[in-house]
């Protein structure tokens, strides 16, 4: 008898996806507590943080869907530097905070997390919402 008349192709990759995707859920996306101290799972703003490495519109040009949340993540880096991402990429060599999702490779070009995040964290700033109000917010929506 021959396999592929026991288990397709497709069963055999859906099932190793199955078992793989099993194993990864069980490990944290972030990891507990960021340099610099705060919250578990949140970081600290650093002092002095700029929007000077967010990327600018001219790297956005194949992305005009994020264009909107990189110009809000530019107006208050100093915010954004103390929210933790949900998305996992808290574990990428570099990463510090949401901010970094926005700088150097720029994954928020492409992440709906990372951009909801950030238009959330935006949103709520702009209504005078705290940095632990706005945590709780992307900790209720995301976390």
């Amino acid at each position: 008898m021959k396999l592929s008349t026991l288990v397709s192709r497709r069963h055999f990759v859906a099932a190793c996806c199955g078992i793989v995707a099993t194993g990864v859920s069980s490990r944290p996306l972030w990891g507990t507590v960021r340099p610099g101290g705060g919250d578990p799972g949140h970081p600290t703003p650093r002092p002095g943080i700029t929007a000077a490495n967010v990327l600018p519109d001219a790297d956005l040009v194949d992305y005009p869907g994020s264009k909107s949340a990189f110009e809000a993540i530019r107006a208050i880096p100093q915010v954004v530097d103390g929210i933790r991402c949900n998305c996992g990429c808290a574990e990428l060599p570099g990463f510090y905070s949401l901010l970094s999702c926005y700088e150097g490779a720029g994954m928020a070009r492409i992440c709906e997390i990372c951009q909801g995040q950030g238009r959330l964290t935006a949103r709520l700033h702009k209504a005078g919402k705290t940095l632990d109000e706005i945590r709780t917010a992307i900790d209720a929506r995301y976390g």
